[in-house]
């Protein structure tokens, strides 16, 4: 599997934008962006009969062991050819419309499950998207109309104290699925709440994503137990991301400044080696730039603790498959505190993963909680191979469960 910081980039820059703002720009920037750009014709509006053949199943389990199926709410809604659509439960792409606001201002898209404990059967068109579960209360999307006058959904945003989501248990997973295959992943990357896993049969038979038993309650627990990451704990709710809790008060402005500071003064006096699929750039840092060469001479400005949570800013990653790969890697190291005890990036041992004081905890709690240790906990995590992130080529099946709390 090719990880996603050596594929076109752009997942990064939607998941900060889909901050419950109306989304105007396609959810299938957000998913899998490698394979977008081998999508082709697909991007395009398909017709029914090309949906019905391409359909795949999809099973949603509920083994939460706490909510019976009628509290369990699911949504699949997402792109297809530059539209805003939602998935019916009977497998039908219908475009969102702003007549789909309900007397209270937001739609009603749930799917509800039935299957008892051999799950719910739906099925998959061609879509890139989310499939997002709440539990106990319905979620709130809306529809608005976006910049150009088209119909948009605002989604969830269950790190912002005011979206109307902020009380309601809910998360979600991510795929894009297309005549080149299917690409999915669980994402930690704005929160963790609800214990999922993904499962895909195919070419393979791959499951990632799930949480240890006890696991959802030792990640809550390691995060209240450092001051600084305390407060992104609500309640049983969820925990936010540290780049989210950064934009909300609720996470020091300057967290990593000391750790930032320190890789730049290391590499003041000594090499920095990061190898993509470019080749290996080395860098120093330069009149206080960290500048590389190598296969193209590329420049970084030194990072805020925010650029580092969010992977963007003085990090930001363009689709050019030099500066973007380079910076991704810089990402990871910043996020996993890895670039100060290896001057070779990036670094694939996981024992060495997030051993200094300051570092991201959440990122090293939503790990430690995953049986096989991967997780999306910042937009590069995929960098060595470490993303609950499974994709095939020739998929038969798909599996969403919902895991024991």
């Amino acid at each position: 599997m090719t990880p996603r910081h050596q594929r076109p980039l752009g997942r990064r820059k939607l998941l900060v934008a889909l901050g419950g703002a109306v989304v105007a720009a396609p959810v299938a920037a957000a998913v899998a962006p490698h394979a977008l750009a081998e999508v082709g014709s697909d991007s395009g509006p398909a017709a029914p009969e090309a949906r019905t053949a391409g359909a795949l199943p999809l099973t949603i389990v509920n083994s939460t062991g706490v909510f019976g199926d009628a509290d369990v709410h699911v949504y699949i809604v997402g792109n297809q050819g530059g539209r805003q659509v939602r998935v019916t439960p009977d497998g039908t792409v219908a475009p969102v419309a702003l007549s789909d606001n309900g007397a209270d201002g937001y739609t009603d898209y749930a799917i509800s499950l039935s299957g008892g404990s051999g799950g719910t059967r739906l099925s998959l068109p061609y879509l890139s998207g989310r499939i997002y579960v709440s539990l106990g209360e319905k979620l709130k999307f809306k529809v608005v109309a976006d910049g150009a006058g088209n119909p948009a959904l605002q989604y969830p945003a269950g790190w912002v104290e005011s979206d109307p989501n902020h009380g309601v248990l809910h998360d979600c997973a991510e795929f894009t699925y297309n005549s080149a295959g299917m690409f999915c992943n669980t994402t930690m990357v704005d929160m963790f709440s609800v214990p999922l896993a993904i499962r895909l049969t195919g070419a393979k038979d791959q499951t990632t994503g799930t949480v240890r038993a006890g696991g959802r309650a030792a990640a809550f627990d390691a995060v209240r137990q450092v001051e600084e990451f305390a407060p992104l704990v609500v309640d049983d709710t969820r925990i936010i991301a540290p780049g989210h809790g950064l934009d909300a008060g609720l996470f020091p402005e300057d967290y990593l400044a000391p750790y930032i500071d320190e890789v730049w003064s290391t590499y003041t006096g000594k090499d920095l080696r990061i190898t993509t699929h470019a080749g290996t750039f080395t860098g120093r840092v330069r009149g206080d730039r960290l500048t590389f060469d190598g296969p193209a001479r590329v420049s970084f400005a030194r990072p805020s603790t925010r650029d580092v949570l969010f992977c963007d800013g003085a990090l930001a990653a363009p689709n050019d498959g030099t500066t973007g790969p380079v910076a991704a890697v810089l990402g990871a190291g910043f996020n996993r505190s890895t670039l100060l005890s290896s001057a070779a990036q990036p670094t694939a041992d996981a024992a060495a993963f997030y051993g200094t004081a300051l570092t991201n905890h959440y990122s090293k709690a939503v790990h430690a909680a995953t049986e096989d240790g991967r997780a999306y906990g910042f937009a590069f995590d995929d960098v060595a191979d470490f993303a609950s992130y499974i994709q095939d080529t020739a998929p038969t099946g798909f599996r969403l469960t919902l895991t024991a709390f």
